[in-house]
């Protein structure tokens, strides 16, 4: 397993940016699927955004596709998720998940990843 650990988190108000940064114990997550999840009180947790082991072609979730942008080099440490027009429903408390067995067609998936952050929350306000 690896340590990850998230930053960036804060309070905002609606149609305000942030940015989150996970960084790893490893030098390199290369062949790491790296991936940002969050979850709200009272909801499961929800795919945000991805790269897969194989590179650093970017996969999302719908509800936040074309407002956030996940990024990184190869070495996916750190991987960032630059969060933009924010709105309240993207309250959550955001993880970042790391797995070196993770297949493509499984990064949505929480239970494929066996490395987790503690989290950073974000929490918008209207």
């Amino acid at each position: 397993q690896v340590q990850l650990v998230e930053s960036g988190g804060g309070s905002v108000q609606a149609g305000d940016s942030l940015r989150l940064s996970c960084g790893a114990s490893r030098r390199s997550l290369r062949d790491y699927a790296v991936a940002w999840f969050r979850q709200a009180p009272g909801k499961e947790r929800e795919f945000v955004a991805a790269f897969s082991r194989t590179g650093t072609t970017p996969y999302y979730g719908d509800s936040v596709k074309g407002r956030f942008t996940i990024s990184g080099d190869n070495g996916k440490n750190p991987v960032y998720l630059q969060m933009d027009v924010l709105r309240p429903e993207d309250t959550a408390r955001y993880y970042c998940a790391a797995g070196n067995r993770v297949i493509t067609s499984n990064l949505m998936n929480q239970n494929a990843y066996d490395s987790w952050g503690q989290g950073t929350q974000v929490t918008v306000s209207s």
